[in-house]
């Protein structure tokens, strides 16, 4: 699997091969001219929108109603880190159009499906739509989480495959849906802590380096869970590649992007990519590309998701810090809930619990989206390449609705409890993070052009992310083996 820059002397410009032992070779063209912030916003939006349902709803809020803020420092550090990966991720998909998993396919086939099977199986339990389930029963007053649960789960595949280009539906759903958690949140700011609060969220890091004892904390898959849910977490931060490429972001622009079988127009083509000969229009559009793709990753996932995570934590901790609550229990969200009806009025209420059910079924949509697009891509690039019959349109809805079908048979077992769902996705996907992150060093500084590589502060802090998922990840198994 040799790689070098060799010359191309009808363009005079220095071509950078990607591997093509196990996929075919790379096409080079241009890269197409770099668009405004305005034409990409929204492109990490799908990713932020199941960040905020996952770790900044439940699972940080729950270890600050256990052990207060004291973690708050390894959150936003798990946020940066995240944002670091998520660039990494970009950077592949924006110079090849190939997504992430594509280049570890290239490496060796079998990791690209071992990535994509253990971040598959976690998100088949789906703690997400029984929580928002859940709450749905506490504004009703009454109901059954199970039913709720898997009617939701319905809609959203019946919304999916009726969508002429995926993407789009999922990003304005996403959209309206972060932007109603979003009004809650500058409300909750001001009604719902107080300066006291924020002062002790302040303070907190001063314990920076430091743990509370496991058991304080529900345990050691709850904290890698909640650290690898800072952010999106697991297998789910592989798919901005794919909502990169769908964007049509750098080289993503020549790519087949996922329709439906019923009313779209399906691209039989596998996601393998281009490369872009290393001359000096190629580096100014490039330089354009990454500006521009950072300010939107660092403002719509950084900003917005940690912001929410800090203010739903520091709610948790004006709130039910301090109360008695039964261990892996959904119940915490329910007593917070009432003690802001206690103290600001039964519309908070209200609106606490709305605002909540909303950012878990926004979870579950991402959630669904992103799994059925990973092993779409996964699938089609490496068993149904040449195959005009097998799309990645049609793997990915037999995906959704595979995994509507294991959803509704695990909840109809009787499993239906969401935290402890939300805790085997969490911190199974920690255990991922660990693997990907290795694997993402070698696609970018050995498959990429070396003005493009990954290097500088960016490689540190690569190789900080893999210690750190790394720690976790074997304390976890030593935990559990």
């Amino acid at each position: 699997m040799a790689i070098q820059d060799r010359e191309i002397p009808e363009a005079g410009a220095v071509a950078r091969e990607l591997p093509s032992k196990f996929l075919p070779p790379a096409r080079y063209r241009d890269l197409p001219e770099p668009r405004r912030f305005r034409q990409i916003f929204g492109a990490s939006i799908i990713l932020t929108a199941t960040a905020i349902g996952s770790g900044e709803f439940v699972l940080w809020p729950y270890i600050t109603s256990q052990v207060g803020l004291v973690l708050m420092w390894t959150a936003v550090l798990g946020f940066f880190m995240q944002y670091i990966l998520n660039m990494e991720i970009e950077r592949y998909t924006l110079a090849t159009g190939e997504t992430a998993v594509t280049g570890f396919t290239r490496i060796w086939p079998p990791l690209g499906v071992l990535i994509t099977v253990i971040a598959i199986i976690p998100n088949l339990w789906p703690g997400w739509a029984t929580g928002a389930a859940t709450i749905v029963t506490y504004v009703a007053g009454a109901g059954a989480p199970v039913p709720i649960a898997i009617v939701a789960m319905v809609a959203i595949g019946s919304a999916l495959t009726l969508s002429k280009v995926v993407y789009r539906t999922v990003e304005r759903v996403e959209m309206v849906l972060v932007g109603g958690i979003a009004v809650f949140l500058v409300v909750a700011l001001f009604v719902g802590t107080g300066l006291s609060d924020w002062a002790a969220f302040g303070a907190s890091f001063a314990s920076v380096g430091q743990l509370p004892p496991m058991e304080e904390v529900g345990g050691v898959a709850a904290l890698l869970g909640a650290i690898a849910f800072a952010g999106a977490g697991g297998g789910n931060n592989l798919v901005q590649s794919n909502w990169v490429r769908d964007k049509q972001m750098g080289m993503g622009q020549f790519m087949p992007r996922v329709t439906s079988p019923f009313t779209g127009e399906e691209a039989a083509a596998a996601g393998t990519g281009h490369m872009f000969l290393d001359s000096d229009d190629n580096r100014r559009r490039w330089k354009g590309w990454w500006k521009v793709a950072n300010v939107e990753q660092f403002g719509t996932f950084f900003v917005l998701g940690c912001g929410t995570l800090v203010i739903m934590s520091v709610l948790a901790y004006a709130t039910v810090f301090g109360h008695p609550l039964p261990e892996d229990d959904f119940d915490f969200i329910k007593a917070e809930g009432e003690i802001f009806g206690q103290n600001f009025g039964l519309w908070f209420q209200m609106a606490f619990w709305c605002a909540g059910a909303i950012a878990l079924f926004s979870t579950q949509l991402g959630i669904m989206d992103w799994v059925s697009r990973l092993t779409a891509d996964t699938v089609k690039v490496t068993f149904f390449r040449d195959s005009t019959k097998v799309t990645e349109s049609r793997i990915y809805f037999a995906v959704i609705w595979a995994m509507i079908i294991a959803g509704s048979a695990i909840l109809l077992s009787g499993t239906e409890e969401p935290l402890a769902l939300i805790l085997i996705s969490s911190s199974a996907g920690g255990v991922v993070m660990f693997l990907y992150s290795m694997l993402l060093i070698v696609i970018n500084r050995r498959f990429l052009p070396r003005v493009i590589r990954l290097g500088g502060w960016r490689l540190v802090m690569m190789g900080v992310a893999v210690v750190f998922y790394g720690y976790f990840s074997i304390a976890l198994l030593i935990d559990q083996f």
